[in-house]
């Protein structure tokens, strides 16, 4: 009798992977930094938002641009970091701004937040079918069509994203330290040679007069989108190796790491063209069709030709890794949504490796959807799926970190359990000044961030508080049967404790 007693109770502990919590005590802070590093694909944002921020923002100042965003991100970071504290989840801005804004809002918020990380992976999509497609026809003559490389890399994807957190961590670290250490190299060099022509001429790029001119606010609008991902600290949380040390320093770092490598790099980039000749020289490679020759060449220049043979393929590599980064963080949304009762319960399901291969296949579908259009149609890859859903990705996420700004404070102000003015009131008030400047700006030049039509960029405006409203109306219609998922599995008490499900659940009231 005894030993029938004990064979279900270690039948449970086998299948608890199954519906339960990711794996813990996986990943430590560099693991973690290097998703986020993944996510902002050091490359891509090197070679494909540098010349264009230059060209049609604000000039050799767009360097500043970088380090004025980094300040705001910063400043956000710190709310975002104290309540961290207290609330450890994979849902991580869902939790966040349910915590403190309400269940609905914060069910809405995660909407959001799966919309945008689907909307950048698309447009990386676009970007990487359309690099491939050239590095093919370049070495073997081969003109296969881009969409079938994006859509082979969605399987691929699928895969390593299915192995667990390690495997996925492994292969980006790869990636990221290819790609960005011969960025370090060129721009450490140009420093230590003193420059260009004119030399490094610090004034050009980093005064407020240089800050000014030109259109600064679309400047700030790629700056915005090379943070893309560094909220990650937070969603890998349940899997870092002691979380409430783990996720603040893991935040911390890759906000400065960020920062520092976009301004940097951009800066050396304006030094080695000269500030007064950089304008003409971005407006010219934009212009014509080759924008990524405006980075390729002065690295090529340092260092040899070998560079314009290397680098192409490492910006491939670059967009892949960004592509695995926003699926393993898109499928921990559903995962955590499912957990919460707000989705079906098979997409909580984690296989043997504690990885939600169920919510990565949703993922994966998703994605298929985004980019089977833009093929079928026969859509350009860059001008459309890349600009519109980079420029659409950009919106939400401002969004996101705007109503996590103001869900710190209200959180603070009625639970109490952080008293510090700097941390939980001052620095997320001027956060979220900042985020609605930045936001504003996103808004009144989002046809240009696009490149479409003002009747395209008004759709895809709308598109975000649509998907805010099906969110908030989502979470209003299953809230009965959130209720009962939660008594069934015992996973509110569980996560409770953390401060994040049964926490978000009182605070719809």
């Amino acid at each position: 009798m005894d030993s029938h007693t004990v064979a279900p109770d270690h039948s449970r502990r086998e299948t608890a992977p199954a519906s339960g919590r990711l794996k813990p005590n996986a990943l430590g802070v560099l693991g973690i930094l290097f998703f986020v590093l993944s996510a902002q694909a050091p490359l891509t944002g090197i070679a494909g938002a540098v010349p264009v921020a230059i060209a049609f923002g604000n000039g050799a100042g767009a360097p500043a641009a970088y380090a004025a965003v980094g300040a705001v991100i910063l400043l956000f970071s710190v709310g975002f970091v104290a309540m961290g504290r207290h609330v450890v989840d994979a849902g991580a801005f869902y939790t966040y701004i349910g915590r403190g804004l309400g269940h609905a809002t914060g069910t809405g918020s995660a909407a959001v937040a799966f919309f945008a990380y689907c909307s950048v992976q698309a447009a990386m999509y676009g970007l990487y079918g359309a690099t491939v497609n050239g590095l093919v026809i370049h070495y073997t003559g081969a003109d296969v069509p881009w969409w079938v490389f994006s859509l082979a890399t969605v399987a691929l994807v699928q895969v390593l994203g299915a192995t667990g957190i390690e495997m996925g961590a492994k292969v980006l670290t790869v990636f990221v330290l290819a790609e960005s250490s011969i960025l370090l190299a060129f721009a450490l060099v140009t420093l230590l040679r003193g420059g260009g022509p004119q030399g490094l001429d610090f004034g050009h790029s980093f005064s407020p007069d240089a800050a000014l001119k030109g259109a600064p606010g679309v400047a700030l609008m790629f700056a915005v989108a090379s943070m893309f991902g560094f909220e990650a600290t937070a969603i890998y949380g349940e899997e870092a190796r002691e979380p409430h040390r783990t996720v603040p320093r893991a935040t911390y770092l890759s906000v400065a790491v960020i920062t520092t490598f976009f301004a940097f790099v951009s800066w050396m980039l304006v030094s080695s063209y000269g500030a007064s000749h950089v304008l003409d020289a971005a407006t010219s490679a934009v212009t014509g069709g080759s924008s990524t020759e405006f980075v390729f060449a002065p690295i090529a220049d340092r260092f040899g030709g070998w560079v314009n043979t290397v680098l192409p393929i490492l910006l491939a590599t670059s967009l892949f890794a960004g592509i695995l980064a926003f699926h393993n963080s898109a499928n921990r949304y559903l995962f955590s949504l499912s957990r919460d009762g707000l989705l079906p319960r098979g997409l909580r399901t984690l296989n043997r490796r504690h990885s939600p291969w169920a919510a990565g296949c949703v993922q994966s579908a998703v994605a298929v959807l985004l980019v089977l259009p833009f093929a079928l149609l026969g859509k350009d890859p860059v001008l459309s799926l890349f600009s519109w859903f980079s420029g659409l990705g950009v919106l939400a996420c401002m969004l996101l970190y705007l109503l996590t700004s103001c869900s710190v404070i209200v959180f603070f102000r009625r639970e109490r359990l952080d008293t510090r003015p700097w941390n939980t009131v001052i620095a997320p008030t001027l956060g979220a000044l900042g985020l609605a400047g930045a936001l504003w700006l996103v808004l009144s030049n989002f046809t240009t961030l696009i490149g479409g039509s003002t009747t395209t960029a008004t759709w895809l405006v709308l598109s975000v508080p649509a998907v805010l409203t099906a969110g908030v109306t989502a979470s209003r219609l299953t809230r009965g049967r959130r209720r009962r998922s939660a008594a069934d599995d015992g996973n509110g008490a569980d996560h409770g404790a953390d401060g994040s499900a049964a926490g978000t659940d009182s605070a719809s009231g």
